[in-house]
């Protein structure tokens, strides 16, 4: 399983980025997928997930700015980031549970700073 996250950067406060995720070695339409972040200081923290049936559910803290979706297809995962603030500084890391564990693949640094 390979899961490899991109999209990350320096971003103003108030901005937007979108994250992206490529996985191989899953059967990707029938995972559900997820978006951890690890913000400094503090341990790694479910951002959002979506099921096979792109059901979603988020982190109480970026419910209404985050939005997570999938690409089949592609076997991409994505999470559109709005109105970013400084507490969303992060290591952002994309996540399947697969087989009895956890796999993350690594993860790409998301920094808000003006």
């Amino acid at each position: 399983v390979q899961l490899q996250a991109s999209g990350g950067g320096l971003v103003q406060p108030g901005g937007s980025l979108r994250l992206s995720c490529a996985a191989s070695g899953i059967n990707f339409k029938i995972m559900t997928m997820a978006w951890y972040r690890q913000q400094p200081g503090k341990e790694r923290a479910l951002v959002a997930n979506i099921t096979s049936g792109s059901s979603t559910e988020y982190a109480d803290s970026v419910k209404g700015r985050f939005t997570v979706s999938r690409d089949n297809t592609r076997r991409r995962l994505y999470l559109e980031m709005d109105n970013l603030g400084s507490e969303d500084t992060a290591i952002y890391y994309c996540n399947v549970h697969f087989r009895g564990r956890n796999y993350w693949g690594r993860g790409t640094l998301v920094t808000v700073s003006s």
